[in-house]
């Protein structure tokens, strides 16, 4: 298995650098090719999600589609899976951020009653309270 970093994901995703976009479409066809999976960890997801949102405009809807499809691709593995799709769940209807949802599912996955937050957007979320 192989990890790969936020940079080589968004030109995955985005595709606008073609000589980038193409070493990474080979690089991750090499390791499926090899029989072998690509690894997301929840920093890399957290950090594509902000690059697209921040630096590509992308609006929630789409960022929910390509974190929806990567998630139904059996080469890709990420880190506690359930809990990225619980806080895509939970999301989608909030107005709080996506990285504050994976974090209260990430919390709830390991045992804590609540997530503390001073967030006001974060607190309404389930599972969260005031600090």
């Amino acid at each position: 298995m192989l990890g790969i970093d936020t940079n080589v994901l968004v030109r995955f995703l985005v595709k606008d650098d073609e000589a980038q976009f193409d070493k990474a479409r080979k690089l991750i066809k090499r390791e499926i090719a090899a029989g072998r999976r690509v690894f997301v960890n929840q920093l890399v997801l957290m950090e594509t999600e902000w690059v697209l949102r921040s630096r590509y405009a992308a609006t929630k809807n789409q960022i929910i589609a390509a974190i929806s499809g990567l998630l139904d691709a059996t080469d890709v593995q990420f880190e506690d899976e359930p809990a990225i799709e619980e806080a895509l769940f939970i999301w989608k209807d909030a107005s709080a951020d996506f990285a504050d949802c994976l974090i209260g599912a990430k919390n709830r996955r390991l045992g804590c009653r609540a997530t503390a937050s001073f967030d006001v957007k974060a607190a309404r979320l389930p599972g969260f309270v005031a600090a």
